[in-house]
């Protein structure tokens, strides 16, 4: 293979499309910032490119919910193309707002058999759109994305962010499968409270993945953060050669070479 080749998805209210890319290309991979609608028309191919990145943003003017809209055409217009990806070992991440939609269409965290339902993102407690860094600590689990990922500081910037499972049961069960990957803590690395965890998120959780790990989702920005001057205190803490959220876009392209 030459270069990995990333589909960054764009809809009508998308806003973080070009910042996804760029953290793509500087992990290496050759990325394009792709309207939906070249997908349904079938001026693109899906299957011509091995990560498909849903970002960040207010997909539809998040009308109904966030990613609701965006949701159905992942799962009604572009299911088979989606089945057929995922088929072939490919990976899938979605940003706070593409979280939101894999969420919402079943691919997360039920993986490809898509099962709507089983999870949602809600209103933060906060009642306001949350827009602050955080810190986060990555689980022990076999999420590509995450390999070799302990902690990490990046931002958050949504009003819908609050994950939620009917059951508290099945918030354990996603635990026990290792799907829940990422979760919101305190700077001493606990799970805490309010603003740690900004929007009171069920078990503190920050991101999730499918059980194959190859479908991954979070809330916070990665994309926000691949360069050193990118961290607020970067003038006090010395410039550091690259942002943490570098390290997952990279994990991304290094496991897409091996495809």
């Amino acid at each position: 293979m030459s270069k990995v080749r990333v589909l960054v998805l764009r809809v009508a209210g998308t806003n973080c499309d070009m910042e996804t890319a760029y953290a793509f290309e500087r992990a290496g991979a050759e990325a394009q910032q792709v309207h939906i609608n070249r997908i349904l028309d079938g001026t693109r191919r899906l299957s011509k490119y091995e990560i498909l990145a849903l970002p960040g943003g207010f997909s539809y003017g998040d009308d109904i919910a966030a990613g609701t809209v965006l949701a159905n055409q992942l799962s009604i217009q572009m299911g088979e193309e989606i089945a057929a990806f995922l088929n072939e070992g490919k990976l899938i991440i979605g940003i706070c707002n593409g979280f939101q939609a894999l969420v919402k269409a079943g691919y997360l965290p039920a993986g490809a058999s898509r099962k709507p339902g089983l999870a949602t993102l809600a209103f933060n407690d906060s009642g306001k759109f949350e827009d602050r860094w955080v810190h986060l600590k990555a689980e022990e689990t076999d999420c590509v994305f995450l390999k070799g990922i302990e902690r990490l500081y990046l931002p958050v910037a949504h009003a819908e962010g609050k994950f939620m499972v009917p059951k508290a049961e099945m918030l354990d069960e996603l635990e026990t499968k290792g799907q829940i990957v990422l979760r919101y803590v305190n700077d001493e690395g606990d799970v805490d409270g309010y603003p740690w965890n900004p929007n009171g998120s069920m078990g503190g959780v920050a991101g999730i993945c499918d059980e194959t790990g190859r479908i991954f989702g979070l809330m916070p920005h990665p994309e926000r953060h691949v360069e050193g001057f990118q961290h607020p205190r970067w003038t006090r803490r010395g410039l550091a050669e690259e942002g943490e959220g570098l390290a997952i876009f990279r994990n991304a392209v290094e496991f897409a070479r091996t495809l």
